[in-house]
């Protein structure tokens, strides 16, 4: 029993023994990270450390043997695909891993993944094979210089101003493909064209090695090239294009000093090349100031040539002004004492020396001006014709107020009290509603206008206690209001002065029950005002809207920016309410470069007043460096407005004859001179033809649609005797349109800016009208019009009116001359007529006998003249031949005189002029005649007379 028991664990142990020389007991080993180079012309992989795998199993026969090596995906993902790993030696574990395929830098220049051992297991077949643990592979591809530079650009270019040494005047640059710092810099630049003034650095800075001299050669044309590190050159050599300017001097270059205007243009570029050459000089301000100086033309800059009503009328003013410094007349003499100066429109100018000078309203005048709602208006320039302007000295020291227009008016039981004045550059209104009760205020405006001696325009609308100013059109708030105390009362009385005031009379003993006798107001004038005055008139009532004020005194003509929308950014501009300062301002020079020619001129004047506008253009830039800053001097220019297209006004369809039967005149309506008036406007301009197939040029007219704003009717010779006769126009018609007219025995005006048409219907209703038993014979009258205050006046139309006398009009109320007219041959009748109107003449049937009586008259006439004249030849001869020389020119003039009363049916009315029109004077007529004619002939002349009177009865 022992003994099998130990026989059995003695067998169980060689099983035991055996059982385990077969087992693989251990995994293989190998590094945890291997890094590893691989060339791109090369596949395999040199790793750091060396792979091998170690087994403990070793020298066990394939459980200590490396039967291979799995690449698996590394953190991109690839590296499984693109490398794998091979067993060198089994016994030994090395390994080795390579691509599958080439690898490219320039692609993907590192690679990871993981890889892993397995041993050969227990048999050939591998079973119980086991696996390391995964270390992980870092491949880095090696760059072969396979690539060369390549330059950026083709070619380069640059300009530098002559007579310098720049550290840079351009820089090339060339890149290289390849991946690696090595072959992948560019590590030299170099200038293969030899002789040549430039230098290039390693990192392609190009200077110049001497001054250029652009007289000497102006542009200088080179080649570079490149290398990398791997000494591969440019695949293709750069060009390099250097042009030298001549010496850079800072300033506005491109600056015109006459710019040309055609009016009608619109706007037009002031400055279409201008820039500005700051010669590398780093600035970062740029202040521009264009200026236009209008003041010299009219009252300051281009306005509406009209007269000051016309342009009234125009822009929709309300009417009701009334003139306080009217042009002296019989009915406005308040003015006669102010000297006038000459202006360039139709408006007087009046001068005030400050002392003397003053107009003083008439009460009459000033009664139309009560209330507390009236608009002030007035054209003021500070000083004078000749004063220089203020200088900053001058404003800051005190003087005198100088008053405009004081005024205190009745308002039914109250009187109110205002004054306009300046002081210094200080417009003020002191206003009082009640001179009794309330107080007064103080309205005061600080105005560079009424201190630069320029010509402005004021408008002071006062709706109190709302006071409005307008210079010049444009809206201007009150800089103080304020309560200014009590001071003495004005006298209750009403009266206005234009140029002063009066000195305000505390202590009137004289004063009873608020009257001041007659012959007791002794006045003193105070705060004389020192300048010119125009157009002052008060409208009593509604103020002005702002757009009536705009549309008359704003200036056509001014500054303006082209387009606001291409302004750059950082670019500021800023013009002035009169349109006469334009200010940019901007940090960036291109930008301002082309912001400076947006600068425009505008008139919106059709006819605008041609003359030179002078320019200024002020510059000032800020630098980082203040001290090397640049100074640009002010540029003086002008700009010509060129003589615009002349409108030329026709007057046509009238005469140049009007004849009509004498009774027509006699009408209470009189005849119509200008019936058939027409009135064209048209400009006539130069154009091309030569595109039309045309030899030479051509002026063509175009009709236009204009205002007039005048026409005068002016009888030629003796003026009108206004108890014969007189011109009727029709008043209903012109005061319907607002026309004014001047009806006067010299002429007569009518006035006003008007449409063509209205002033052909004002015109065709002119009448001429004789009163009855008037003797004349013709009256010639002429007529014209003008517009733009007579800028342009047309053709002067001359009319010559006839008045057709019958034959018994001259005895008795017949019309025996019709009559004649109308048994006269139709042919002859028209000869005799040509070039005069008749219109509707009178024609009274007559019978053939009563022509037949009167050629019978006609004959016996020529046959007792015919005996007359040798009964008188007979006479002279008889007398003695020394008395016979004075009878023969005594019958002679004798002779003429009885020749002169023959009266020819058949002569045109043309010779008929000269017979008397009534029988009433037929008496005074033949005693003038018998008086001139020789006494020895007087009793035959008689005869003669007297039966022609017989005759004529017929």
């Amino acid at each position: 029993m022992d003994r099998m028991n130990v026989l059995s664990f003695f067998l169980l142990c060689l099983t035991s023994v055996a059982s385990s020389n077969k087992a693989n007991k251990h995994k293989p080993w190998i590094e945890t990270e291997y890094q590893g180079i691989v060339m791109e012309n090369d596949n395999t992989v040199l790793l750091n450390p060396p792979l091998f795998a170690l087994d403990k199993d070793a020298p066990l026969h394939y459980a200590g043997e490396i039967c291979g090596f799995r690449v698996h995906n590394g953190p991109s993902g690839s590296g499984s695909v693109q490398f794998e790993a091979v067993v060198l030696d089994r016994s030994t574990g090395e390994g080795l891993v390579r691509s599958k395929e080439p690898l490219d830098c320039e692609s993907q220049r590192e690679h990871s993944f993981t890889i892993q051992a397995y041993d050969c297991g227990e048999g050939p077949d591998g079973v119980n094979s086991k696996k390391s643990h995964k270390a992980t592979v870092h491949v880095r591809v090696n760059d072969v210089n396979e690539f060369s530079p390549v330059f950026v650009e083709r070619r380069y270019e640059a300009s530098v101003p002559e007579g310098r040494l720049f550290d840079r005047i351009v820089r090339v640059e060339a890149l290289d493909a390849d991946c690696s710092p090595q072959y992948s810099q560019i590590c030299f630049y170099d200038i293969i064209t030899p002789n040549v003034p430039f230098a290039i650095d390693n990192d392609g800075n190009i200077k110049n090695t001497e001054p250029l001299d652009s007289k000497r050669q102006r542009v200088h044309t080179f080649w570079v090239t490149a290398f990398d590190c791997g000494k591969n050159r440019a695949q293709a050599d750069a060009q390099v294009v250097v042009t030298v300017k001549p010496s850079c001097k800072s300033g506005w270059i491109g600056w015109a000093k006459r710019v040309e205007y055609t009016p009608g243009s619109g706007s037009i570029p002031l400055f279409p090349s201008l820039h500005l050459e700051t010669c590398e000089e780093t600035v970062w301000n740029i202040q521009a100031t264009v200026e236009l100086q209008t003041g010299h033309i009219g009252k300051g800059c281009d306005r509406d040539s009209y007269s000051d009503r016309s342009v009234r009328r125009l822009c929709g003013a309300v009417r009701g002004e009334v003139d306080l410094l009217p042009p002296p007349s019989p009915a406005a003499n308040w003015t006669s004492a102010l000297p006038t100066l000459p202006s360039s429109d139709s408006s007087l100018v009046f001068s005030f020396n400050g002392s003397t000078h003053v107009a003083v309203v008439p009460d009459s005048v000033v009664t139309a001006l009560s209330g507390d709602h009236f608009t002030l208006q007035l054209w003021i320039r500070r000083g004078g014709a000749n004063i220089q302007p203020t200088t900053p000295q001058t404003r800051g020291s005190r003087k005198e107020e100088e008053t405009i227009v004081c005024s205190t008016v009745k308002n039914d039981d109250s009187f109110s009290h205002y004054s306009l004045s300046v002081h210094g550059c200080r417009l003020s209104l002191f206003y009082w509603p009640d001179v009794s009760a309330a107080r007064p205020v103080k309205f005061l405006w600080k105005l560079e206008q009424v201190c630069d001696s320029e010509w402005h325009h004021l408008s002071l609308s006062v709706q109190f206690p709302s006071v409005t100013l307008y210079v010049d059109g444009v809206t201007f708030d009150p800089a103080l209001i304020h309560d200014n105390g009590a001071i003495p009362n004005p006298l209750p009385r009403q009266r206005m002065l234009i140029g002063a005031c009066w000195e305000p009379e505390e202590k009137q003993k004289e004063i009873v029950n608020n009257t001041i006798p007659e012959g007791k107001d002794s006045v003193k004038y105070v705060g004389g005002y020192h300048g010119l005055l125009s157009g002052v008139t008060v409208r009593p009532g509604s103020v002005e809207p702002h757009s009536v004020v705009e549309c008359l005194y704003a200036c056509r003509e001014g500054l303006d920016f082209g387009d606001l929308e291409t302004l750059g950014s950082g670019m500021k501009v800023h013009v002035n309410p009169s349109q006469s300062v334009l200010v940019l301002e901007g940090d960036d020079i291109e930008s301002f470069n082309r912001a400076v020619q947006q600068v425009t001129y505008r008139n919106s004047l059709r006819f605008a007043t041609p003359g030179v506008r002078p320019l200024k253009l002020t510059t000032s830039l800020r630098c980082f460096n203040e001290e090397s800053c640049l100074s640009l001097k002010q540029l003086e220019g002008y700009l010509v407005v060129l003589q615009p297209d002349a409108p030329q006004i026709s007057l046509s369809g009238v005469g140049p004859h009007l004849a009509r039967p004498a009774p027509e005149f006699e009408d209470p309506q009189g005849v119509a001179l200008f019936l058939e008036l027409r009135i064209v406007c048209s400009l006539s301009h130069a154009v091309n033809t030569a595109a039309q197939g045309m030899e030479g040029g051509a002026l063509m007219s175009d009709a236009v649609a204009h205002t007039l704003d005048g026409c005068e009717v002016q009888p030629l010779g003796e003026e009108l005797n206004p108890e014969r006769e007189e011109l009727l126009v029709d008043m209903e018609l012109v005061r319907e349109r607002g026309l004014e007219i001047i009806n006067t025995t010299a002429y007569i005006a009518i006035t006003g800016a008007e449409s063509i048409s209205v002033y052909e219907d004002v015109l065709r209703s002119v009448h001429y009208r004789l009163a009855k038993g008037s003797a004349r014979f013709e009256r010639r009258f002429r007529l014209s019009c003008s517009e733009m205050n007579g800028r342009y006046t047309s053709n002067e139309l001359t009319l010559e009116v006839n008045f057709l006398h019958s034959l018994d009009s001259l005895y008795h109320p017949s019309h025996l001359l019709a009559s004649q007219q109308q048994f006269l041959h139709p042919s002859h009748h028209a000869g005799e007529l040509s070039g005069h109107t008749l219109s509707n003449p009178h024609r009274n049937s007559v019978v053939p006998g009563a022509a037949t009586v009167i050629i019978m008259v006609c004959v016996g006439f020529l046959v007792v003249m015919v005996i007359l004249g040798v009964f008188r030849i007979r006479s002279i001869h008889r007398r003695g031949e020394g008395a016979g020389d004075g009878a023969k020119e005594g019958g002679n003039q004798w002779d003429d005189s009885a020749l002169t009363i023959i009266v020819n049916p058949m002569e045109s009315y043309e010779s008929r002029m000269g017979i008397s029109a009534d029988t009433e004077g037929e008496g005074e007529e033949e005693e003038e005649e018998a008086a001139e004619s020789p006494e020895d002939a007087s009793d035959d002349q008689r005869i003669i007379k007297k039966e022609a009177k017989d005759a004529r009865r017929y």
